[in-house]
């Protein structure tokens, strides 16, 4: 599988909706995590991130032109024991549930769908890491080529991370109407850099009308201390 460019992908592409990083850095110390939301309507655009002890969650920026919460606010990421979960929804909360029930991450998805935001069923991406060896597992919830009576469910497990390699997921393949959902495997791609160059290079090769928030952090494997960064369109 190729090596892509995270940065070059991302100014490739306007409209990648929703998106997930996750990898090892170049010097194999820390664990990669990165989190991005874009939107084209006022009430997707209307959103910023917020972190909330080890969590973060979506707040609406200005709450008086808050319309329909129900699919943009929600904690993305959440913290259980070494295992930190990232997704584009409220099914963060149900992975965490399962995993304090003694459940699998993909017991727990196999749970829920695609959004149910027709006709675009935007999918719902999942992911976590395991803060002590940088292995990780992704997912993607989508509808079958648009067919909101069926769901497919795709799952991804890296259990042996490559120090300066990453896996991508989002949403949409591009912007559209409909918006096409992602298509294929997580893509391959490079991470360099520390976190502050890692989240500066994806915030500035997104597009700049399009964006809203970005969350990144590093997990340092040996110790589990962390570092996080925000930054929001709306700041």
């Amino acid at each position: 599988m190729e090596l892509f460019d995270l940065k070059k992908l991302l100014k490739e592409n306007s409209y990648p909706g929703r998106g997930i990083v996750l990898g090892l850095s170049k010097d194999g110390k820390n664990a990669v995590i990165a989190y991005f939301i874009m939107g084209r309507s006022e009430n997707s655009r209307n959103r910023i991130f917020v972190t909330d002890g080890d969590s973060m969650k979506t707040e609406a920026f200005d709450p008086a032109k808050l319309v329909d919460p129900s699919l943009i606010i929600y904690y993305p990421v959440r913290v259980y024991g070494d295992t930190t979960i990232v997704t584009n929804g409220d099914q963060t909360d149900t992975v965490y549930e399962a995993l304090k029930a003694g459940k699998s991450f993909e017991d727990a998805l196999r749970t829920r769908e695609f959004e149910p935001d027709a006709p675009n069923y935007t999918p719902r991406i999942s992911g976590i890491v395991n803060g002590k060896d940088g292995s990780y597992k992704l997912s993607i919830l989508k509808s079958a080529n648009g067919n909101g009576d069926s769901c497919e469910r795709f799952f991804y497990e890296y259990s042996q991370p490559v120090a300066g390699e990453g896996r991508f997921i989002h949403t949409y393949l591009h912007d559209g109407s409909p918006i096409p959902s992602f298509e294929g495997d997580p893509t391959r791609v490079e991470i360099d850099g520390d976190i502050d160059a890692f989240t500066t290079g994806i915030w500035d090769a997104l597009n700049p009308d399009n964006k809203v928030s970005l969350f990144t952090r590093f997990i340092e494997l040996e110790t589990g201390k962390t570092e996080t960064r925000i930054i929001n369109k709306n700041a």
